[in-house]
């Protein structure tokens, strides 16, 4: 028989559990200029449980790129800016 001792868990760093929506309208407008460059924009439709929602609209309503660009790009640049924000979709 071992004589082991399993630490608990303890952890300091806890989850967010809302989205800072300040925070995620800046990042939005910070994202904003480049998908019009390209004849599109977001338009954001809600989020719920951390999962942002958006419209992609104009040029980017109809790309085949739009979830690439999503995925790759915006998500990403969601996740790393905003606190709370652990997916997005798009509609």
């Amino acid at each position: 028989m071992s004589d082991t001792i399993i630490p608990e868990a303890t952890s300091t760093e806890t989850l967010p559990t809302e989205v800072d929506l300040e925070k995620l309208q800046e990042t939005l407008e910070y994202i904003r200029p480049a998908i019009q460059m390209d004849g599109g924009d977001l338009v954001l439709m809600g989020v719920e449980d951390g999962t942002v929602n958006l419209q992609m609209v104009g040029a980017c309503g109809g790309c085949p790129m739009s979830m690439m660009t999503l995925k790759a790009g915006i998500e990403r640049i969601l996740m790393e800016r905003v606190p709370g924000v652990v997916a997005v979709n798009a509609s």
